[in-house]
């Protein structure tokens, strides 16, 4: 090309190329120069026809179906220009003519404007046989699609904000991906809304159903009733408002315009919005225990009776969140499938888009043939054929633009109208939802139909989100339709101008300009008509081709997509396994509780990792999408550099030795670009993989603590329930009388009642002091016991680990990381073998103490009737109750037994050896049992105060 030999200049190059190059030149020389005019407006057709933007600085689509109307030499030169290194600048503006005058391109109208913080790249246009891109990049193995200063500015770049499909029917091709995906997290966060009020509801509702089954049995008032409600309803609004309030200010902070969005401010947002619903989910939870522990108050039931409450609160919440997390996951099903039939619409949009000027150019290509022809048999000079082509060029890309503005004003209103429909629609659809909704809250549910009442009011939303559901669907499909018929009229208008223009050129300009008759005229008409028979039909082969590309690199995605749902279900199950062995290991350790709070404990935790798990399966969703938009530019890239090579390479069947190498180039650059996206595709997934990981045990810190409170709070009522029944009210009535009547009798003096509590107090020391050396030498054996077994079982792990290590050695040579992963293995199997042992000991400790405690137990109650007997026969009051401390005590430590066959735990008396040689073990339990001794010694104040009274009587 003329261009090319003024910059032919600047690169020095040796003799041989300079040889090539010649021969190049001369061969160049013979052919027209109408060819490169006939370039320059292919390249500067796509600022006008439909303002097509791409983003990606590779060779474009439309040159690839042009070989008929392309030299033969163009790969040639393309391959010396690959060689040399030399850049051929296509989208020059100024291109030479034949007779070597400069003449501007005809259509430089001004661009479409930048968005708000919009990367401003230019599309490249020209085939395989033209990979230089300006000064970006070459064809050599070192060039990346794009450089990192480049993706930082494309994670800056701003695309359109839209809120709902057929918005993205009419945005820029570079944008449609973006959107899409940003559609896909409103419909995850939509979603995430409608179920977290759904769960608000049916608490409020199941409480009601407790607190109306209370007012019915005439256990809490009418105003007490209402009440109660009003608040939980209040304090459960003004936590949705919290949460709406500081989504709001989210929603705010970071928009510098609220028309677009940028993919670093939607991570922002994405992220913000996870850690405000975290903090709305543990406020919720709190506030649901509040509600129980108020209303268990204000009832006055008893301790049983609360238990039994809460336990099928807790039941029927776990439905809750059982059924609101299979509905969930279903949901983002779909919503992952939707997001792949709107890319399957949006891609027939765009192939009906970019058929109109593939086409048109083609057609375009078949008069320039015509007229080349005419110019070598001298029928039509050099200049008269450029201005032929250039009068014909200019009008119809003109018409085409008018009618691609036109088309595209009519597909805006289009849809504008649409969605100003669907909002209607929308709007009576709710209003008759919520009618539905009043309906069935309003009608009374007894306790027994609280499934009932779940399955009825999820079963209503869900008809209600799958019909709202459908109507959407069927208006995107309708939407997408319409513009399809837009662009098909638009393609039927651009063919017919182009049709009328070229007869005008045949029929009316060539007879004029030429010595041929008008029947000559109408024969080359008739030719470019039978010309255009083959082009169609190769346009039409590589459209379907490209379709099919379209549809295998989209079931690619489907598969990936699908490997990595079946990952978070595996992370997700291991997880809930991990934590539940968890609280199964703390439960146990605490041994002294009943099967029924062992139960409600684990169901309460159940619940509340259901509730973390259910919320981390939608933020994974939404990472996943994130990750989408950010490979997005480079996946389309490398696609589009993909589909291009491979119909390239369908459409040439001979090549020669210079194509050849040239396809390989591409192969091999197309590999590269392939591995370095893998690679980066890695890195994100990691950096969102991470990122998931700190939030979840953020997640997890907030569902420790809670339990430690559950935990601490059933340990107190068991406290608060041992003590209960150890005293009842007949012994109490009876200790009382037999105080009041020592004080007033006569027969007991001071001497003797004050020997009495002397003895009796000193019976008590005897009795603690051998409970404290038994203690000591329970825990030193135990010490003792266990160092021994730690030193046997190394010894035993340290023999099998070195023969194994022998054995390694035997087969392959020892390396350092081999030598690492042993003694990490030795280090983790140490540890793991410490910590069994640890709790072994620490589970014979508590069945020693817990046997020590029960016999302590045993002998203050036979002092303490031995010292009743004897008060009573000194001040000659009746004694009533029977001394019989073995056949009390017994059954109770049968019962305890029982229990401690699964749980082992130390008594309250126990508690003092905390900081013993055996440390106790840390993590939730930790904390929680210290409110255990004030609660198991409430029953030993009463003797304490007797004695006090009596004292006071001696002393009289």
């Amino acid at each position: 090309m003329n261009v090319s030999r003024l910059q032919w200049k600047m690169f020095p190059v040796n003799l041989h190329d300079l040889k090539c190059y010649i021969l190049c030149f001369l061969l160049e020389f013979q052919k027209d120069d109408s060819q490169r005019l006939l370039e320059s407006f292919n390249a500067d057709e796509k600022e006008h026809a439909l303002m097509k933007s791409k983003a990606e600085p590779y060779t474009s689509k439309e040159e690839m179906v042009l070989e008929e109307g392309e030299s033969p030499l163009n790969s040639n030169i393309a391959a010396f220009a690959l060689k040399a290194k030399v850049i051929y600048p296509i989208n020059q503006k100024f291109r030479p003519l034949a007779d070597g005058s400069s003449n501007p391109s005809l259509h430089e109208n001004p661009k479409q404007a930048v968005l708000p913080n919009q990367v401003v790249e230019t599309s490249m246009s020209g085939s395989l046989g033209s990979l230089s891109q300006g000064d970006k990049e070459d064809c050599s193995s070192s060039t990346t699609i794009h450089s990192t200063t480049s993706d930082d500015r494309f994670q800056a770049r701003a695309f359109l904000k839209v809120a709902s499909f057929p918005e993205v029917l009419t945005c820029e091709s570079f944008d449609v991906k973006l959107c899409l995906c940003s559609l896909t997290l409103q419909d995850l966060m939509l979603l995430d809304t409608e179920l977290r009020k759904e769960k608000n509801v049916m608490f409020i509702q199941i409480f009601k159903i407790y607190l109306t089954d209370f007012h019915r049995k005439k256990k809490i008032t009418d105003g007490l009733l209402k009440k109660i409600l009003l608040n939980q309803e209040n304090d459960f609004e003004e936590l949705q408002k919290q949460l709406d309030s500081r989504l709001q200010n989210t929603e705010m902070s970071g928009a510098r315009n609220s028309e677009f969005q940028t993919l670093e401010d939607l991570e922002r947002r994405e992220r913000e919005y996870s850690e405000h619903v975290i903090d709305n989910m543990e406020a919720f939870w709190k506030q649901t225990d509040k509600a129980q522990q108020d209303f268990l108050d204000q009832s006055k039931c008893s301790s049983a009776k609360a238990a039994k409450i809460m336990m099928d609160l807790t039941e029927k919440m776990i439905a809750v969140e059982s059924l609101l997390s299979e509905s969930q996951d279903l949901q983002a099903m779909d919503i992952q499938e939707r997001l792949f039939s709107w890319e399957l619409m949006v891609k027939m949009i765009d192939s009906l888009k970019s058929s109109i000027p593939e086409e048109c150019k083609g057609r375009l290509n078949t008069v320039s043939n015509i007229l080349d022809h005419l110019t070598v048999k001298n029928n039509l000079s050099v200049r008269q054929k450029e201005e032929l082509l250039t009068d014909l060029h200019k009008a119809f890309w003109e018409q085409l633009a008018h009618y691609s503005n036109e088309c595209m004003q009519q597909s805006k209103e289009l849809i504008w109208k649409r969605l100003e429909c669907r909002a209607k629609k929308k709007e009576e659809f709710k209003r008759r939802r919520e009618a539905e909704q009043r309906s069935l809250l309003s009608k009374t549910f007894l306790t027994e139909d609280v499934h009932n009442f779940l399955k009825a009011y999820h079963g209503l939303l869900e008809k209600h989100r799958q019909a709202q559901w459908d109507l959407e669907e069927e208006d995107d499909c309708e939407s997408t339709e319409a513009v399809a018929d837009l662009y098909k009229e638009l393609y039927s208008k651009a063919s017919h101008a182009l049709a009328e223009l070229v007869t005008e050129l045949f029929l009316q300009t060539l007879p004029v300009v030429t010595s041929l008759s008008v029947r000559e005229c109408e024969l080359l008409k008739e030719e470019w008509q039978e010309n255009l028979v083959p082009q169609l039909e190769k346009w039409e082969s590589h459209r379907q081709r490209r379709w099919k590309l379209f549809q295998e690199q989209l079931l690619q995605e489907k598969e990936l997509w699908i490997t990595e749902y079946a990952l978070s279900a595996v992370m997700q199950k291991h997880l809930s396994e991990k934590q539940e062995k968890i609280i199964q290991g703390v439960v146990s350790r605490l041994g002294c509780l009943s099967d029924e709070s062992v139960s409600y404990i684990l169901q309460k935790h159940q619940l509340l990792l259901c509730s973390v798990l259910s919320r981390f399966t939608l933020r994974r969703a939404g990472l996943a999408a994130l990750a989408r938009m950010r490979l997005a530019r480079k996946k389309s890239s490398l696609q589009e550099l993909r589909e291009q090579h491979i119909l390239q390479k369908g459409s040439s069947l001979c090549q020669d030795e210079d194509q050849w190498q040239l396809q390989k180039a591409v192969e091999s650059h197309i590999r590269e670009e392939e591995e370095k996206l893998e690679e980066e595709t890695q890195e994100i997934n990691l950096e969102f993989h991470q990122q998931l990981v700190t939030e979840i045990q953020e997640a997890l810190q907030f569902l420790q603590q809670h339990m430690e409170q559950v935990i601490g709070q059933t340990l107190l009522q068991y406290a608060r329930g041992e003590a209960e029944k150890k005293i009842s009210d007949h012994e109490q009535d009876f200790k009382e009388r037999l105080v009041e009547s020592a004080v007033e009798s006569v027969y007991g003096t001071s001497n003797n009642i004050s020997r009495l509590v002397q003895n009796y107090y000193q019976q008590l020391g005897k009795v603690t002091e051998e409970y404290e050396g038994k203690k000591l030498q329970h825990l030193k054996s135990l010490q003792a016991d266990g160092n021994e077994r730690i030193r046997l079982k190394n010894k035993e792990n340290e023999l099998a680990l070195k023969e194994k290590h022998t054995k390694g050695l035997l087969h392959v040579s020892s390396t350092v990381h081999q030598r690492m992963v042993l003694q990490q293995n030795r280090i983790l199997t140490q540890f793991e073998l410490r910590q069994q042992i640890r709790l072994e000991c620490l589970k014979q400790k508590l069945l020693g103490l817990h046997h020590l405690g029960a016999e302590l137990e045993n002998q203050l109650r036979e002092a303490e009737q031995d010292f009743v007997s004897e008060l009573a026969v000194l001040t000659r009051v009746p004694l009533t109750v029977k001394k019989k401390p073995s056949k009390r005590s017994k059954p109770a430590g049968e019962k305890a037994n029982s229990k401690r066959q699964t749980f082992q735990s130390p008594k309250p008396a126990e508690k003092d050896d905390s900081h013993e040689n055996i440390q106790e073990p840390h993590g939730i339990t930790s904390g929680l049992c210290r409110e255990m001794p004030q609660s198991s010694h409430e029953g030993e104040t009463e003797p304490r105060k007797n004695s006090k009274m009596l004292k006071k009587k001696g002393s009289r």
